[in-house]
């Protein structure tokens, strides 16, 4: 009888000081593979987020190898280093694990592929075709004329028109620069995503404008070439710039030169992701009237 009982003893359980050790170390893990991607997305190496950061190489190795428990300064840092609020980061290192499954997966596809499997996920998973193209949506730098064909466009259509820098502004309560000011562009593209979201839950027959660089953000802008069928509204540079100044921004008359500059090249960096769109629009050397002319028809045509 003692052998019995011996051997059906049910094993003990683990004290609660064992349990939360396990559950910090696994935040931890989180947390080291959320920066380790985080640079891998960004194309940093881990000497150039240290030198970025001002923290020591060899600790950034192992905090992204679980092996280091790192401070709230520390963290601050690195994620200050790669352009993201300190709450994104550890937001982030909370996914749960299929998500990064999938993540990885991704990632590690080529670019003709990726496009292969959103589409399929989309006809298996997203929303119809027909759907997404009672969404129209122009994308383009400020100056390209965005506003104007988006609200004549709208009021052609009978739809309704929205800005999504004005529903950001909404959202948050402030201005855009405000935004900015406080949260950061990590901030800022974190309520870009909210809101975009919320439109696209809502919102099926409208005519969207969104801000020139949310191409920058991949997750964000694959939601929008996902879920509405997109314009990419060009122009030249020069007509880019004094249409902004047409505006009553004088800014960009403040080292013209350099601004310029700068303008070509933002425009020859995106071009590729502005490219992604569904439909293209010249506007140079246009009037307002023929460029919406164009517009109709490329509607149309969906």
């Amino acid at each position: 009888m003692l052998y019995t009982a011996c051997m059906t003893k049910k094993p003990e359980a683990k004290d609660s000081g064992s349990v939360l050790k396990e559950a910090d170390a696994a935040f931890l893990g989180d947390v080291g593979a959320a920066i380790r991607e985080a640079r891998a997305q960004r194309g940093m190496s881990r000497k150039a987020l240290a030198l970025s950061a001002g923290v020591s190489e060899r600790y950034l190795a192992q905090v992204e190898s679980y092996g280091g428990n790192p401070s709230i300064v520390f963290l601050r840092r690195v994620a200050s280093a790669l352009g993201m609020q300190l709450l994104t980061l550890l937001e982030s290192g909370g996914a749960r694990p299929e998500q990064k499954l999938i993540r990885r997966f991704l990632d590690g596809l080529p670019a003709d592929r990726l496009e292969d499997v959103l589409r399929r996920l989309t006809d298996e998973f997203g929303q119809t075709e027909l759907v997404r193209r009672r969404r129209i949506t122009l994308i383009g730098l400020r100056g390209a004329g965005k506003t104007t064909l988006g609200r004549t466009l709208a009021k052609e259509l009978r739809r309704p028109f929205i800005e999504l820098d004005q529903e950001i502004e909404r959202d948050a309560g402030m201005s855009l620069s405000e935004v900015f000011h406080l949260y950061g562009q990590a901030g800022y593209r974190k309520i870009e995503r909210r809101c975009l979201d919320r439109i696209i839950n809502s919102q099926e027959d409208i005519v969207l404008t969104v801000g020139g660089g949310i191409v920058s953000e991949p997750e964000t802008y694959e939601l929008l070439l996902l879920n509405c069928f997109t314009v990419w509204v060009k122009a030249a540079p020069e007509e880019h710039m004094s249409r902004v100044v047409e505006q009553g921004d004088m800014r960009p008359m403040s080292g013209h030169s350099e601004a310029m500059q700068d303008l070509r090249d933002i425009l020859t960096s995106r071009e590729p992701l502005y490219g992604k769109a569904d439909a293209q629009l010249e506007t140079s050397g246009k009037t307002v009237e023929q460029s919406f002319n164009t517009l109709k028809r490329l509607v149309a045509q969906q």
